[in-house]
């Protein structure tokens, strides 16, 4: 199943770029992230942003990969909206609510944040970095559980925390 994910998503995503890079570059980075937490995991790794960057529906996920996959798709799909600040206040609403199964998105949201924050810092992407920790708060409130990812958590604080990338970090 995992296999047929990443074919999936790759397919989904065709040539759109993630940056400079092919998009498959960042899934694998989520993916890789999210190893130590199941292939359940690694599956919604793959899948994160098909609904929200291609034509692919929360539809047809559920009928490929199932109910708890598509939901939790969905649950990361940004909703609408005309500026960047309104569509994540909508994600981190629905986010704040998550519990049971469905943290498995909170996981998977984690190590999306993560990858980027880290591809901001590696590349010395200060405004998106920027962009980042000002969302820090407020991404944290919503998607952070005791226990449920913390190593995730504590490399995203520790990188949002630190110099901007283009001092040298």
């Amino acid at each position: 199943m995992l296999d047929d994910a990443r074919s999936f998503a790759l397919a989904a995503h065709g040539e759109q770029k993630y940056g400079d890079r092919p998009y498959a570059w960042h899934l694998e980075a989520v993916v890789d992230l999210l190893a130590p937490y199941g292939v359940e995991a690694q599956i919604l790794g793959y899948l994160h942003d098909v609904v929200e960057d291609t034509p692919v529906t929360e539809h047809e996920i559920r009928e490929r990969f199932g109910p708890l996959v598509a939901e939790c798709v969905g649950l990361l799909t940004d909703p609408p909206g005309t500026t960047r600040a309104e569509r994540k206040a909508g994600t981190y609403a629905r986010l704040a609510g998550v519990d049971g199964p469905h943290e498995l998105a909170l996981v998977a949201k984690a190590a999306d944040r993560l990858a980027n924050v880290r591809c901001c810092v590696a590349d010395q992407r200060q405004g998106l970095w920027e962009t980042y920790r000002r969302e820090h708060s407020a991404f944290r409130q919503a998607a952070w559980r005791p226990g449920l990812c913390d190593p995730l958590w504590e490399e995203l604080d520790a990188l949002l925390i630190a110099l901007p990338p283009s001092n040298g970090r």
